[in-house]
């Protein structure tokens, strides 16, 4: 049965053949990890495996990888261990970053309108902090794809005191990232962006650092996350991130994207690409065209068999304003109609096609609707 063409990549990416293979042999294990007898051994050996194999995607030590539910409680857990630090983020981070960092009162540092983050106004915000301040920021944002200046960043809060948190979820897989290079104290994973299950994720620690723990529990992770470790998850994880590591078919994936903006700009219908000037992601356009709503947009392009996103999947199934376009200083009209296409290993150049057929025949139907309101108008 055709189940349509995928172009929703940022929100998650298929599971790899090799993830579900770790995790059906793992889920044979009976034994807790926690447990010192052989089933338990054979239970821990797969989240081993798995921690380093998490530990090479990103240049860190094993010890310093901790599993948890997934980003979002990856990213509360950062931000749990600023030990009252002043908090400082940037308005284009996930939610499960902005929601906790408002209740937290968190400065929030301006992007320009190319979608990097005004490392000027963020250097101000720390020089304004009351105290050495705890600074969150992403590596690249899940909505446009534009790669933040985060090593830059990372520099310049280092030489005020500050320590450093980054959300590293959209990059892993796509960019060749080194928690060692960027120079952050705090790295953010998550296994099903890169083709892992969902439910798991990964905080990363650059070096001997606390951790106030959100789950209490047995002392499981090096007692900065309670609870028996989800065995067969992590060892998907653990699959996953073995194949990311190669950031196989990045040109490809790069050249099918550009393919696409070239064919949307040759419509010659308004169009903003959004963080068409900056370092993007190889995979992201995010982009806005007449006056469509993304919500319209999005469920159009699904009848036709298209599955793209307007901004994150994380917000209930709701179809919002984008809080990263308005961030950038686009008009609320314009954040309310833009889409996100993302791509992935699975994408062929028939399926740009598609899409842009797709995207022709829903222009000609909006068209069409408003040359006969034109004509209802003017019969009045």
């Amino acid at each position: 049965m055709n189940r349509g063409i995928y172009m929703d990549w940022n929100a998650t990416a298929p599971l790899r053949p090799s993830a579900l293979a770790a995790m059906s042999a793992a889920l044979q294990e009976v034994g807790n990890p926690s447990s010192v007898h052989a089933f338990g051994r054979r239970a821990r050996a797969w989240v081993d495996h798995a921690r380093e194999a998490v530990t090479a995607l990103v240049g860190a030590k094993a010890p310093l990888v901790t599993f948890t539910s997934g980003g979002t409680e990856a990213n509360n857990l950062a931000l749990n261990t600023r030990f009252n630090r002043p908090l400082i983020v940037s308005a284009i981070e996930h939610e499960s970053v902005l929601r906790p960092a408002r209740l937290a009162g968190a400065q929030i540092a301006r992007v320009g309108r190319n979608g990097e983050i005004d490392v000027a106004h963020l250097s101000h915000l720390l020089d304004k902090a009351a105290a050495p301040a705890f600074v969150s920021v992403m590596l690249a944002n899940n909505e446009t794809g534009v790669i933040q200046p985060v090593a830059e960043i990372a520099q310049i809060a280092k030489s005020k005191g500050a320590v450093v948190h980054c959300d590293a979820t959209q990059a892993i897989g796509r960019l060749a990232v080194d928690i060692n290079e960027l120079g952050v104290d705090y790295l953010t994973l998550s296994a099903h962006k890169i083709g892992g299950p969902q439910g798991i994720g990964a905080l990363i620690l650059g070096g001997e650092l606390p951790v106030e723990p959100l789950v209490q529990g047995g002392g499981q992770e090096r007692n900065r996350r309670g609870g028996t470790e989800n065995v067969a998850a992590i060892a998907g994880f653990g699959a996953a991130a073995q194949e990311a590591a190669t950031l196989a078919d990045t040109d490809r994936i790069a050249a099918l994207r550009d393919l696409l903006e070239e064919k949307l700009i040759g419509f010659g219908l308004p169009l903003t690409i959004f963080g068409r000037s900056a370092a993007r992601l190889a995979n992201t356009t995010c982009f806005a065209s007449g006056t469509k709503t993304a919500e319209t947009l999005v469920m159009a392009l699904d009848l036709a068999g298209i599955a793209i996103s307007a901004g994150s999947a994380c917000s209930s199934g709701k179809v919002r304003p984008s809080h990263v376009i308005s961030a950038m200083g686009f008009d609320a009209a314009t954040a309310g109609s833009a889409i996100r296409v993302s791509l992935g290993w699975q994408n062929s150049q028939a399926d740009i096609d598609q899409f842009i057929a797709a995207w022709s025949r829903v222009q000609r139907a909006g068209l069409a609707r408003s040359d006969a309101a034109d004509a209802r108008i003017s019969a009045a």
